[in-house]
């Protein structure tokens, strides 16, 4: 794939890609940006080639994931040498009337994120990237069979939590 053809494909794919990587990131959107970006670079300097086996977004959500399980191998590296600052406190959103209401998508995140890394990507995928369990299987480097598996352990599980929640009445 030529060069303007390759960023003309990540232009296109950059809302998804974004997704994605707060996704892979715990939906710490400093972290996304950091790992999207180090994900381009390694594209556009040709550290990863598109070798179209796959589809282009396959491929491409592929190595987001695997730099940002880099970016979190560093971190933690760089906590266990203690060459990290202390914490920065990130500031709240200003609260609105219904503050102290939880907003549904969040309540969906909150739920999300309880689960394992393998179903909360597998459901992520699947439901914010409209890939089918196939393309999330491929992008996550798993079989088949066991990204089904995170898939429907996934749903049972968030439904439970959302029942309990009293956020659903009924079965998704």
């Amino acid at each position: 794939m030529e060069q303007k053809q390759l960023e003309t494909a990540l232009e296109r794919l950059h809302t998804q890609s974004f997704g994605w990587a707060l996704r892979c990131c715990s939906d710490d959107r400093e972290a996304a940006a950091e790992v999207l970006q180090n994900t381009y670079l390694k594209i556009l300097e040709g550290k990863a080639r598109f070798r179209e086996t796959s589809a282009f977004r396959t491929w491409l959500f592929s190595v987001i994931r695997f730099t940002a399980a880099d970016y979190y191998r560093r971190q933690s590296r760089r906590q266990r040498l203690k060459l990290t600052t202390p914490g920065i406190l990130h500031a709240e959103t200003e609260a609105g009337p219904d503050a102290d209401a939880p907003d549904r998508k969040e309540v969906f995140r909150e739920v999300l994120n309880r689960l394992s890394p393998q179903q909360s990507q597998v459901l992520h995928l699947v439901f914010y990237q409209d890939c089918t369990i196939r393309e999330a299987s491929d992008i996550m480097g798993i079989q088949l069979g066991t990204a089904r598996t995170h898939y429907e352990r996934g749903k049972k599980q968030m439904k439970a939590w959302l029942l309990s929640a009293g956020v659903l009445k009924d079965a998704f």
